[in-house]
């Protein structure tokens, strides 16, 4: 890794990643490229979108889905972040018997998967293409305790999907996210995030937590939102509750984002725990 371990700083990439709809190889391929440019940038940390490998919703999960960790998709993130000896961070769709699973991973630099968030708020039109998850953790990295979520997890009512994390300790929330409008959306007038602004800002504020999440940029070709557009804002708030960085917005506006992380350890609330 580029940071030294003795310090609890990092270097944040959020890969705000153009997504082919269905084209799993060319997803991957493209992944590469990115972490690869986002290594050789002096990151620690990459932080990639919700079911990078497919597209949110896209009927080829059915088919296309496979284990985490052992299938394609992990595989390639494994390898990935052996070779640019990086954390890595995203979503990609799971196949577990008969389930399919809008999961997130977040894989250490020697490949290993340390979490893996199967997400729980999963909206309404999506649960013919996702099952649902039942568990949230937290895992341990060098720069303190990551937590894991998946878009709108952050929703969840009373943000009580965030704050447990908190409540587990979480110094660092990645959330890999695909965020998406309607083709008539006029940025101008309404100009996307505060949605985000208001799950994130509180939570953060309240656990002196960092909570980032890079969303994709693209079409949705298929499924209840087809024609929408995903179009990236990738956010960053910092544990005073201020907005650190915001992408840019469009269906086109992929963009590697960079921010240097410094989360301050801190005991799990409510059980006296210390690190």
């Amino acid at each position: 890794m580029n940071s030294q371990t003795s310090t609890h700083i990092f270097r944040l990439a959020l890969v705000q990643m153009y997504v082919e709809p269905g084209s799993l190889q060319k997803n991957l391929d493209h992944a590469k490229e990115l972490i690869s440019e986002a290594a050789i940038s002096g990151a620690d940390v990459v932080l990639l979108p919700e079911v990078m490998d497919l597209g949110w919703t896209h009927p080829s999960a059915r088919q296309l889905a496979d284990s985490v960790p052992g299938g394609v998709a992990c595989s390639v993130l494994c390898k990935a972040a052996i070779d640019n000896n990086v954390f890595l961070c995203a979503g990609i769709v799971e196949k577990e018997g008969d389930n399919i699973y809008n999961c997130a991973v977040i894989i250490d630099n020697h490949g290993k998967v340390l979490i893996k968030h199967r997400k729980l708020n999963e909206l309404d039109i999506a649960h013919s293409v996702y099952d649902q998850g039942d568990r949230l953790n937290v895992c341990q990295t060098p720069w303190g305790t990551f937590g894991l979520l998946i878009c709108a997890d952050a929703n969840a009512n009373d943000h009580v999907l965030t704050r447990s994390l908190g409540y587990m300790g979480a110094d660092v929330i990645l959330s890999p996210s695909s965020w998406a409008v309607p083709p008539d959306h006029d940025n101008v007038k309404e100009p996307y995030g505060d949605t985000w602004r208001k799950a994130y800002m509180p939570v953060a504020k309240e656990f002196g937590v960092w909570i980032a999440s890079a969303s994709n940029v693209g079409p949705v070709t298929e499924g209840p939102w087809k024609n929408w557009n995903c179009i990236g804002c990738s956010l960053v708030v910092a544990p005073d509750g201020v907005e650190l960085l915001m992408g840019p917005y469009g269906k086109t506006a992929e963009k590697i984002l960079y921010c240097n992380i410094n989360p301050i350890p801190r005991p799990a609330r409510g059980t006296g725990w210390s690190k």
